[in-house]
């Protein structure tokens, strides 16, 4: 927590409010909300949430019109880049099993204002999201019954011509997105078996899809007679794979219900790792099917899998596969409605967002205010807005969250424990003990056999410390005890995690300006062969330091959680993939996202930096000076806690306050 000293210009003490962190309590298991998923609960969630219209749609468009047959690489290369930032969600959703996913995620490691407009952000993705599924939702069932729909309700209702707005009001997909809200109010466990009949349903006509579809495939459909495996080679793979990557967006949603979980701890990593799992076999064998069943340049953009059993003479099956598209539909639809909710009432919760959203409703233990106010709003986004524009602004939010989250992982891994308000740690899952002060000249140990031994020589107290080095166990974020003779005096004198988190920044740097270079440094910028490559170098070795630099640091210990494997190389590579799809996008995406910080911006400094919590914990009358805590090694620990009579107070502090704190205690207590 931050804290400000009275000599502090008002622009650092400005930079102090916009970085503080979340501190969190000692019971993470606490919870307002109802504790009533299970691990299955969250896999079909998590399936629910990948596994929708991009299986019945996405598969043909890209197979079509980017790669050919070779889409399942392209579908392994997107599953390998989501399971790292599955990882990352997957530790932080047993780590702290809060709801607000990426949000909280950023909140307790980078600070408030990113995790403002991380949150900010995701808000949007999930009301875009939902809207646009609706839409293809209705415009799915507006096809089977030859668009009469649509032609009723320009016909007998309106329609307009204005950029970026649908040509006639979609009714049908605003009232999907009412009754959905309507019955996910209703509690958790109402969406949850909502969830599991439609997951089940569109999990059965995807096994239908590949029984039947295998039955009827043609090796001579990849064959150079019909363009080849991979007719638009490794470059048409790496676009495909930039494309599908979007497929998988949807896995967060198990880290959201977190705070819902019977025993998240366990409950998130495993369910993140299956339904991931299922959702990229999906996919792999669904296009294996597809491009087998007919040729991939004849595919059907729009309904490539219903296209393909009509073509081979079978129509009935055309309408399994519709049955199905629309429950995959539905799952997605009502994973959109179940984390938006959660998240709004997250940070409404730690008063960065209108309080009016944070109220639980007390009987259904779910946030009804959030889930009624955004479903309306998602439903009117859905009716007057073209799909096409709703889908140009996708994926740039969530874009940005994976990488804040990825970063986090770093940065909380490499952190020196936080003191909570309660006086405990409150994220690592070990104290950080305090180092022994050096020896002195004249030191007395116990050797093994249990007398006590005096050292005066030199070399004898060589051997003390080298023996206290070797054995001494170092804090998290600070310089390895094997590296401290060669770079102690350059970084000795930071702070313990200091380090790594500029390197973090450094990393994201480095990779958004690599990114850049790749991307636009031959056409757009029009650089040199020579200026190009040395930048590419310049970019690559600042990647590479900056891992070495954090690799050289004490991690925090093994938790009893799930955790990354190979941090920092994880979530690096994370964050690197990311920064490069981010940048695949197009201008007036980066545009729209612009103007939608600038509004998040506007309510963050008009309401949220005024009423954050944290922020209100900073503000504690004069009499709370006496209660902080000065600990051996000579740092300063605030505990909010009001001060007790004399005698009263918790017995737990006396164990590690020095004498001078105790005598300011007494005195506060005499006050």
């Amino acid at each position: 927590m931050a804290t400000f000293p009275r000599g502090c210009s008002p622009a650092v003490r400005l930079c102090q409010k916009l970085n503080r962190l979340k501190t969190l309590d000692d019971d993470m298991m606490a919870t307002s909300l109802k504790r009533c998923l299970s691990t299955l609960d969250l896999t079909l969630l998590g399936v629910g949430g990948m596994v929708g219209s991009g299986l019945y749609v996405l598969t043909g468009t890209v197979a079509k019109d980017m790669v050919g047959p070779a889409v399942i690489i392209s579908f392994i290369f997107a599953g390998f880049a989501s399971l790292l930032a599955a990882f990352c969600y997957a530790e932080f959703g047993a780590r702290i099993p809060k709801t607000g996913s990426a949000y909280m995620f950023t909140y307790v490691s980078v600070g408030e204002i990113w995790a403002f407009l991380i949150g900010w952000n995701v808000i949007l993705e999930n009301m875009i999201g939902g809207a646009a599924v609706a839409r293809a939702w209705s415009g799915y069932l507006d096809s089977i019954f030859n668009h009469s729909i649509q032609n009723f309700t320009e016909t007998h209702i309106m329609q307009w011509n204005v950029p970026f707005l649908a040509h006639y009001p979609d009714l049908l997909a605003a009232g999907i997105l009412i009754l959905a809200s309507f019955f996910i109010s209703f509690g958790v466990k109402v969406s949850s078996y909502l969830n599991h009949i439609f997951s089940v349903i569109s999990m059965a006509v995807i096994i239908f899809i590949l029984v039947f579809g295998f039955m009827l495939a043609e090796p001579a459909n990849w064959s150079a007679k019909e363009g080849g495996f991979a007719p638009f080679g490794l470059s048409g793979i790496l676009a495909g794979s930039a494309t599908c990557f979007y497929a998988f967006v949807g896995f967060d949603v198990i880290a959201s219900s977190s705070e819902e979980a019977k025993n998240p701890q366990k409950a998130v990593p495993i369910a993140t790792a299956i339904s991931l799992g299922l959702a990229a076999a999906a996919y792999i064998l669904v296009s294996t099917v597809l491009t087998l069943m007919v040729p991939w340049h004849s595919l059907d953009p729009n309904s490539a899998l219903a296209d393909a059993f009509f073509r081979r003479g079978y129509s009935w099956a055309g309408i399994i596969v519709a049955i199905g598209s629309i429950c995959a539909m539905n799952t997605v639809l009502l994973c959109n409605l179940f984390s938006l909710p959660r998240i709004v009432y997250a940070m409404a919760d730690d008063g960065l967002f209108f309080s009016f959203f944070a109220r639980v409703n007390p009987v259904t233990k779910v946030p009804v205010n959030a889930i009624l106010v955004f479903g309306i709003l998602m439903s009117t986004m859905a009716l007057i807005f073209d799909l096409e524009a709703l889908v140009q602004f996708l994926s740039i939010g969530t874009l940005l969250a994976y990488t804040f989250v990825a970063a986090s992982v770093i940065v909380l891994r490499f952190q020196p424990d936080r003191i909570s308000s309660k006086g405990t740690a409150s994220i690592s899952p070990n104290p950080h003990s305090e180092t022994s002060p050096a020896p002195t000249e004249s030191q007395t140990i116990r050797e093994d056999s249990g007398e006590l031994k005096q050292y005066e020589s030199f070399s004898d107290k060589l051997q003390l410390v080298e023996r206290q080095v070797s054995s001494e166990k170092r804090g998290p974020g600070q310089l390895k005890a094997y590296w401290e003779p060669y770079l102690g005096k350059l970084l000795g004198d930071c702070e313990p995690g200091e380090v790594v988190a500029f390197c973090v920044l450094t990393l994201i740097v480095s990779s958004v300006s690599l990114c850049i270079v790749l991307e636009f440094g031959t056409n757009q910028l029009q650089l040199p062969i020579w200026s190009f490559s040395m930048l590419l170098v310049i970019f690559i070795l600042a990647y590479l330091l900056s891992l070495t630099l954090i690799w050289l640091h004490e991690p925090q210990s093994k938790s009893k959680t799930f955790q990354v494997p190979l941090v920092p190389l994880t979530p690096a590579a994370s964050i690197l993939i990311n920064v490069f799809l981010m940048m695949k996008l197009s201008y007036l995406t980066w545009i729209r996202f612009t103007v939608w910080i600038a509004v998040g911006l506007f309510v963050y400094f008009g309401y949220g930096i005024w009423h954050s919590k944290e922020g209100k914990r900073e503000q504690q009358p004069e009499d709370m000076a006496a209660r902080y805590v000065v600990l051996p090694s000579g740092s300063l620990v605030e505990t909010v806690e009001p001060v007790q009579p004399e005698g009263q107070m918790d017995t737990s502090a006396h164990d590690f306050i020095s004498p001078t704190a105790s005598t300011a205690e007494e005195n506060a207590g005499k006050r």
